[in-house]
């Protein structure tokens, strides 16, 4: 990354304000990196969520699917060296209904084999119940109480 070579540059020539503001500059980075993996998952998570409740049934790979998107989004908003999270609660939330929409997309191609337009599909299902579904999965306690 160029911003590492500045940084380093920076810091062998004593520019410490210069190289705080590339840090953070980093950190920046960092974290949309983080949120828009975060969102994929919110997605792929929202996705079959939204199609159990449309059709009203599950099956193995849907759960399955649920399952692992919860974990990956749990995981990857965990703090390696603390015991924090990079997102707190309201900002989680926001990521996740920010890919409501995408979902919603998504869904009305595989809802009753494509049946719906995704204007349709969003009146069949109800956006708060699923999004809410969603964050109670992402913040059971623990990883291993992630079932459905």
């Amino acid at each position: 990354m160029e911003e590492l070579l500045i940084l380093k540059s920076l810091l062998l020539k004593g520019d410490i304000p210069g190289s705080l503001a590339i840090v953070e500059e980093l950190e920046e980075m960092s974290r949309k990196d983080i949120i828009k993996t975060i969102r994929s998952y919110a997605v792929i998570l929202l996705l079959h969520l939204i199609k159990q409740q449309a059709e009203k049934r599950t099956t193995r790979s849907w759960d399955v699917s649920i399952r692992n998107s919860v974990l990956e989004i749990q995981e990857e908003n965990e703090r390696p060296r603390s015991a924090g999270f990079y997102l707190p609660l309201e900002e989680l939330r926001t990521v996740v209904e920010t890919a409501y929409k995408q979902a919603i997309n998504k869904a009305s191609l595989e809802v009753e084999e494509g049946r719906y337009e995704p204007r349709e599909l969003s009146q069949l299902v109800n956006r708060d119940e699923i999004i809410d579904r969603a964050m109670a999965l992402i913040l059971s306690e623990s990883k291993s109480e992630v079932i459905l």
